[in-house]
């Protein structure tokens, strides 16, 4: 138990009492602690323990939280950290090379006790595959949507490298002229290797199991070259991968004619043929990864943290989801405990933190 005291001292000959200001804290005049505000928040968006299993735990102890209650203070949480994930944002934005993912967050409809349909979309960045020098970290939006307007409200004017599956509201990103100073699309050999990957091992054809093996040269070879600079990439790929994608896509393009249009087969390889112009970009520019696993290890704790909720309480819920999980899961990237990070900066920011300095409270730059 924490006791603070405030003794009030009167003095002689001189009207009234002076009394020392009580300490600052997110919720004002409310019980938590800033610790205990971290805990309740690490616990839910990093570790996917809902609120109520919350609640239970605690009154094993004897100690009575509703989750109506901790709801409220992540929501108070949520509106402190929001400034500070719009800035892991902005950070993403100033890479060169951007990857972009999205997963569903059933969230509940207001009146109605229902859950509708709303997504969780992640914008990460590492560079440290190409030898850069940035801090790695991601950022979460929660939308109602999956359409392309949500991306484009996202990334507003970005023109570098956006690295992506195949999910068709990217495309609205691109120039309508062609032109090529806006933003670039790069594919992900990773989702298109999952479909042969998925035949290979039933043993349904030997044209997959072939693929999966040509395959395997190519992330050899990126795991030679992760860290080094992007031209030492490209120039690699060249020699090395540049042959192998070209024998990949003869050898669908081959067998395309001769197989039924409608089998598992064909959609795998139509998936490939459909996006070569991105599924090549790797081969010549060293910013480029051979695959999206950064933003997909980003997506995948909060997935987790999905089945264990099973669903936002409401669009503001989802909000405050996406904003503390973007500093909790940067916090994780970077090799930084969350919750002494969180702790940390809700002690500054209830002290009135200055917002010009707001990049000293990111968790890249947190010291003990």
């Amino acid at each position: 138990m924490i006791v603070t005291r405030r003794p009030k001292y009167a003095f002689k000959d001189y009207e009234g009492v002076i009394q020392a200001l009580a300490p600052a804290h997110i919720i004002e005049s409310g019980l938590p602690s800033e610790a205990l505000l971290a805990h309740i928040a690490v616990s839910k968006y990093a570790d996917g323990l809902p609120l109520y299993r919350q609640e239970g735990i605690y009154a094993r102890d004897l100690v009575d939280l509703d989750r109506r209650l901790m709801a409220q203070w992540m929501g108070r949480v949520g509106f402190e950290l929001e400034i500070l994930a719009d800035h892991v944002l902005d950070e993403v934005l100033k890479g060169a090379r951007v990857f972009a993912d999205e997963t569903s967050l059933p969230a509940l409809a207001p009146g109605t006790g229902a859950t509708k349909k709303a997504w969780l979309w992640a914008y990460a960045r590492d560079d440290s595959t190409f030898g850069g020098n940035s801090p790695p970290m991601v950022a979460y939006r929660f939308e109602d949507s999956r359409s392309g307007d949500c991306v484009r409200r996202h990334l507003g004017g970005y023109r570098g490298i956006l690295q992506v599956d195949g999910y068709a509201a990217y495309n609205k990103l691109l120039r309508k002229d062609g032109g090529n100073d806006g933003l670039r699309l790069a594919g992900c050999w990773a989702h298109s290797r999952r479909r042969f990957y998925e035949l290979h091992a039933a043993g349904d054809s030997r044209v997959a199991t072939t693929t999966v093996e040509r395959m395997a040269d190519l992330w050899k070879l990126e795991a030679e070259m992760r860290g080094q600079s992007p031209e030492t990439r490209a120039a690699a790929r060249q020699a090395v991968s540049a042959p192998i994608v070209a024998g990949l896509f003869m050898l669908w393009q081959q067998t395309l004619p001769r197989i039924s249009g409608k089998s598992k087969l064909a959609e795998a390889i139509r998936y490939a043929v459909t996006r070569r112009e991105i599924f090549e970009r790797f081969l010549t520019d060293g910013l480029v990864e051979l695959d999206s696993n950064i933003v997909e290890r980003a997506i995948r704790p909060q997935t987790i943290t999905r089945k264990n909720s099973l669903f936002a309480g409401s669009d503001g819920g989802g909000r405050t989801w996406a904003t503390i999980a973007t500093l909790l899961q940067t916090c994780k990237m970077n090799d930084v405990d969350p919750a002494a990070w969180l702790t940390q900066s809700l002690e500054r920011i209830a002290n009135g933190w200055p917002s010009a300095q707001i990049d000293t409270l990111m968790p890249w730059n947190y010291k003990v």
